[in-house]
């Protein structure tokens, strides 16, 4: 019986040695959707893997649903050996390696919003919140609010965009005239959902 113990114990450390190997640590921790793999000396027909389900258990014959995720593999194979003690004259010799690791999934890309909201105040020729689309950028929101009053300080638009993470806010100087004269790219700048423009009015002899 010692020898075949010790061949067993050969074929388990041979098992473990092919095992992914970041599950080699002694303190991976499971996750859900691992592929486990169950050797039982006593009974070879238990022998098989078990897949840690969404729940993160894994159904062991005789031992019923067994907590795996986030354990170890020490813990989960003490749990099957209580599990299946009382199946057994003497308790039985439990080997629980990893088999698979589970597919690492990519993050789901954030869905951008349908329509952006900019609010307009100051000199131009209709203020308030407007609605467009992802991707419109300050040229076209210059020609949504109609342009410019007579009294509008056209050098010195402000582009402000608030940071809801930190409380800060971000000002851009949009000069009009340059980008009109084309000397200014600043007027293909995309607006973002929460942007503010305000069109000061123009001081005397500016």
């Amino acid at each position: 019986m010692t020898i075949i113990r010790a061949c067993i114990a050969l074929c388990l450390a041979l098992f473990a040695a092919a095992a992914p190997a970041a599950a080699q640590q002694g303190g991976y921790q499971i996750q859900r959707g691992d592929v486990l793999r169950l050797e039982v000396l006593e009974d070879e027909t238990l022998n098989r893997d078990l897949l840690v389900l969404p729940d993160g258990r894994i159904s062991v014959p005789l031992a019923g649903a067994i907590p795996a995720a986030g354990r170890t593999l020490g813990q989960v194979q003490r749990a099957i050996a209580s599990g299946l003690a009382g199946s057994f004259a003497v308790a039985p010799t439990v080997y629980v390696g990893v088999n698979r690791l589970a597919e690492p999934r990519a993050p789901l890309p954030e869905p951008e919003p349908e329509v952006l909201t900019v609010f307009i105040m100051g000199e131009a020729r209709n203020p308030g919140k407007i609605e467009v689309e992802p991707g419109t950028n300050v040229l076209q929101i210059f020609a949504q609010m109609g342009g410019f009053t007579n009294f509008a300080a056209t050098k010195r638009i402000q582009l402000r965009r608030p940071d809801p993470a930190t409380g800060s806010e971000r000002i851009w100087t949009l000069n009009w005239n340059a980008i009109q004269a084309g000397q200014s790219r600043n007027g293909l700048t995309t607006v973002m959902d929460g942007d503010v423009i305000v069109v000061p009015q123009r001081r005397l002899f500016e």
